[in-house]
């Protein structure tokens, strides 16, 4: 089976360099599977821009969602990643495990949310009339279905290039959710 690699900056079209300085003077470094998507000329660019595009959803709001769709899609990378940003924004560990799991007792609407992320994820999109009631009974609209549904489909991308590419986790790697609650 063929190895995808992880490009370095030179090794992609310079549109790519460039959104890899941003990255670097932001971030730090660029990701690996940030880099990984900049195999394609445009892939890079469409998908940040996907990801950093307006939403009714909060930070936090969208790290529940992170979390629950990447536990379905089972993307070691992405819960890696999306736990070290649910942590930068106040999650601690017991609750990013129970968001992995598709709840939050500690918190209704976060538990609405996340059971919904998992839902939609889990059927492909034909979501159980109850997990939707109670979506919108924990006070989220129309509007906020909407934005949930696009960054399920957005994560759902990232994942999905990391099981196929495999290319290696560059966040501190979590353990698998069966692992971790033991």
């Amino acid at each position: 089976m063929k190895t995808i690699q992880v490009p370095t900056r030179n090794q992609v079209h310079e549109t790519n360099q460039a959104i890899f300085d941003t990255l670097k003077s932001k971030v730090g470094f660029v990701p690996n599977l940030y880099a990984t998507y900049a195999h394609s000329e445009t892939a890079l660019e469409n998908y940040l821009n996907f990801a950093n595009a307006k939403t009714s959803l909060s930070t936090k709001e969208k790290e529940v969602v992170n979390l629950a769709v990447s536990e379905v899609n089972k993307c070691t990378y992405c819960l890696s990643a999306h736990t070290a940003i649910a942590k930068m924004n106040g999650f601690n560990d017991d609750q990013i495990l129970e968001l992995r799991r598709g709840i939050a007792s500690f918190d209704s609407k976060f538990n609405a949310l996340a059971a919904l992320a998992k839902n939609i994820t889990e059927n492909r999109g034909k979501t159980n009339p109850d997990v939707l009631e109670k979506f919108f009974e924990a006070g989220y609209t129309e509007g906020n279905l909407i934005d949930t549904i696009s960054l399920v489909g957005e994560k759902t991308i990232s994942n999905y290039l990391h099981n196929t590419t495999q290319v290696p986790v560059d966040f501190p790697e979590v353990q698998s959710l069966e692992a971790a609650i033991v």
